[in-house]
């Protein structure tokens, strides 16, 4: 049985670590050692770790982001498999225990699990519920079935240890570690697995100030990734990098989506009530039945699903904004010298 670390790095999280402990606590197959990495915190979170009987690292200043955070901690990590989670995100009892098998696989450097958001409570929060319930019940099991994820979720992903230490730990020349990771597994020869029924609920931005940082941060952190390895992938993982030019397609083509119902109605005189229904029915065809699935898979209250699902274009309006903003800056300015793209980490909540 192949033994198992968890690194959860922390900066200022003495509210939101004792959930994300308590959850670790009770593992089925409980993990060897637990580290908490206090980043430079200024509250109670070194404390609350020590109470939970977490190995607690406290870095000599702030270290600004969470793969240098986990890297502070890596060397101390000697277990077979070293399991990041944030400290804001919750794991299902199961876990460990789910995920452990996929790395029985040899070929295997990097795994996790179905996230799903933690509360419901604000616009956003909702909108991003309907999101994560759309992208990890539709997008990653055709991914995983073509065996090329585009990301194994950095808020609770298990990496094969020896492979995560040869790489040199956790990429910091990205501002987003694990689609970086995931992606380079794969061109080395490596298997990135999703694996469906391990559960973790991540605690998500809920207000708008938090979501434009988080996703500007997303979104900036996937076009470094496309300047860094899509020209390889595409020779050499060409299915990963057709999941990324679809998105990259999508990206561009969004505004010319959302503007349909004009463009109908200047170009064949429709109402705009017509055209406006055509579109919203094509985009409920396109949403719906993945979502009707999910809230199946996951015994969610169908009218809770469908309330939120309005939501969802408030968080993809904010999405496209710092889509195009990032492709602009990290795939134009960027390799133009005009700018150095984003390199500051910023949190999301």
């Amino acid at each position: 049985m192949k033994t198992l670390t968890v690194i959860v790095p922390a900066h200022n999280e003495e509210h939101g670590l004792p959930a994300t402990l308590r959850s670790i606590a009770a593992q089925s197959v409980p993990p060897e050692e637990v580290i908490v990495v206090d980043d430079g915190s200024i509250d109670r979170t070194g404390e609350v770790a020590a109470a939970f009987g977490a190995t607690v690292l406290r870095p000599p200043r702030n270290l600004g982001s969470k793969a240098k955070a986990q890297n502070y901690a890596l060397p101390h990590c000697h277990a077979d498999l070293v399991l990041a989670v944030d400290a804001d995100t919750v794991l299902a009892p199961d876990y460990i225990e789910r995920v452990k098998p996929a790395f029985d696989d040899p070929d295997v450097g990097v795994a996790a699990g179905n996230v799903q958001t933690r509360f419901a409570r604000t616009p956003w929060e909702r909108g991003r519920s309907t999101e994560y319930l759309f992208g990890f019940h539709w997008h990653r099991p055709i991914q995983q079935l073509a065996d090329s994820p585009m990301v194994c979720s950095g808020c609770c992903s298990v990496f094969r240890r020896t492979t995560l230490a040869a790489f040199g730990g956790f990429p910091e020349r990205t501002i987003v570690e694990d689609m970086d990771f995931t992606w380079s597994q794969q061109l080395e020869g490596r298997r990135a697995v999703y694996v469906a029924d391990a559960t973790a609920w991540a605690a998500d931005p809920e207000t708008l100030t938090y979501l434009r940082r988080q996703v500007w941060r997303w979104m900036a952190g996937f076009m470094q990734n496309v300047r860094l390895h899509l020209p390889r992938l595409l020779t050499r993982k060409p299915m990963l990098a057709t999941w990324i030019v679809v998105a990259l397609l999508e990206i561009l083509l969004a505004p010319l989506w959302w503007a349909t119902p004009l463009i109908l109605t200047l170009a064949l005189h429709e109402p705009v009530a017509t055209t406006m229904a055509w579109w919203a029915g094509s985009e409920l065809l396109l949403t719906v039945p993945a979502l009707l699935y999910a809230a199946r898979r996951r015994r969610l209250p169908l009218h809770q699903v469908l309330f939120n699902l309005p939501f969802v274009y408030l968080n993809k309006a904010v999405n496209l904004y710092y889509a195009w903003k990032a492709m602009v800056v990290e795939l134009i300015m960027v390799p133009l010298r005009l700018s150095h793209g984003l390199l500051v980490y910023e949190k999301g909540r």
